[in-house]
């Protein structure tokens, strides 16, 4: 018999809060992490803005010198896995480190540390690229490191299906679990693109939103001027544990993972199915796994990028998997606050679900001003709301085609 998942920490870097306090102020508050680059000069960029992480020092959790050889997105990891397992109450020499697993999803690795060794390698020579440039830069390196931290001696590998990659990684250590194999996973998603070649990369296929102007405004999910998401970044770390093993241990138990999906549109490279083809196969495949029918979801954390191609074709495939109760149910993007943070994207948004779980809460799209025709739900406007939230479902839709969906539960004995 499959054994059931349970969700008993988290930890969190984010643009609008590097701990689990931090950020559950700035999604109650519905505060934007939007604002001007800070990292290099973006002159000559069509955008300028985004959602970066802001006074993050990894040495207030971890050594100095270890941190040095870590690549930004790294150091988000290891920061967020400390703090979820120490939430958790995880005590050291606790568990079978055998035992222990850390399955991490990022789309693009270390980006930064990939461009500083190019910059040297054709400015200064080929001797003058860095010793630790591949081990600092390989996307599996920042659950390797996450393992070394913490002694994790079970399964330990990185998932990469771009901006689906948080949420898959949570479905696969699920599974995990389900099956045995672990007693706890150390999962989420993290990434740290904002550098010159991330943020012009996705500048020239369009898909960033060039509203300079006024950054904390630029990310505007389901509204009709909406032109392109704010890059973002961060960490978003869950443990997860087979009740099993959570209750032996007395643990407190956050929220119950329910079920997962899991799809491909077989399409395009960057553009979703036009009829949302994948994302309405992975909803109702998360929806079968959890034994759940549609009307009993309370609220939906949408991938919700602000582009102008994901948001009406996602809504279009919310209204096919749950017909009538789409209108009843809740919608919201917290990229409206966070940015789009890629990888990391889907673990930051299942916290968000948890946390609305916890405090009956449901999150607002912020900065919806004139809703698109084309989206017609209930997506919290503006200020979050109130109310009894107990089953949350989070979508991830990634380039590429990959489709990921998670729902998450108040936990019932």
């Amino acid at each position: 018999m499959a054994k059931r998942v349970v969700i008993t920490g988290m930890g969190i870097v984010s643009p609008i809060g590097n701990n689990l306090p931090e950020f559950w102020t700035g999604l109650s508050e519905g505060r934007s992490g939007g604002g001007y680059i800070t990292r290099f000069d973006t002159e000559g960029f069509p955008s300028r803005i985004a959602a970066e992480v802001k006074d993050f020092d990894p040495r207030k959790v971890m050594d100095g010198k270890e941190a040095r050889k870590m690549d930004r997105f790294s150091q988000y990891a290891v920061v967020a896995a400390i703090e979820a397992m120490n939430h958790a109450n995880f005590k050291p020499g606790e568990m079978d480190p055998e035992r222990l697993g850390v399955i991490l999803g990022c789309g693009i690795g270390g980006f930064e540390s990939l461009e500083n060794a190019y910059e040297k390698l054709f400015l200064d020579g080929p001797q003058r690229v860095q010793p630790l440039t591949i081990p600092k830069m390989i996307p599996n390196i920042g659950p390797g490191n996450v393992a070394i931290q913490l002694n994790a001696q079970g399964p330990c590998f990185n998932i990469a299906t771009a901006c689906a990659s948080g949420t898959d990684a949570i479905g696969n250590a699920a599974m995990y679990l389900r099956n045995g194999l672990c007693d706890a996973v150390i999962t989420g998603g993290v990434e740290a693109a904002i550098t010159k070649m991330g943020v012009m990369g996705f500048c020239v296929i369009q898909a960033l939103t060039t509203n300079n102007q006024v950054p904390e405004r630029a990310s505007r999910p389901f509204d009709r001027d909406r032109d392109g998401f704010l890059v973002g970044e961060g960490a978003g770390v869950l443990v997860l544990e087979t009740l099993e093993h959570a209750q032996k241990r007395g643990a407190t138990i956050l929220a119950e993972v329910a079920g997962y999906g899991a799809t491909c549109d077989a399409n395009h490279l960057t553009a979703p199915h036009p009829e949302g083809r994948g994302a309405v196969k992975a909803m109702q495949l998360a929806l079968d796994s959890a034994g759940l029918k549609p009307e009993q979801v309370d609220y939906i954390n949408a991938h919700g990028t602000s582009t102008p191609m994901n948001d009406p074709i996602e809504t279009k495939a919310i209204k096919k998997v749950f017909g009538d109760h789409a209108y009843k149910l809740k919608v919201s993007s917290t990229k409206s606050m966070t940015g789009h943070c890629i990888g990391a994207a889907g673990g930051i948004e299942a916290i968000a679900c948890v946390l609305g779980i916890q405090n009956d809460y449901y999150p607002p799209t912020i900065n919806l001003e004139n809703p698109d025709p084309e989206c017609d739900l209930d997506y919290v406007p503006q200020k979050g709301v109130k109310g009894r939230l107990d089953v949350a479902m989070s979508n991830s839709l990634g380039f590429g085609g990959h489709n990921g969906v998670l729902i998450v539960r108040k936990f019932v004995a």
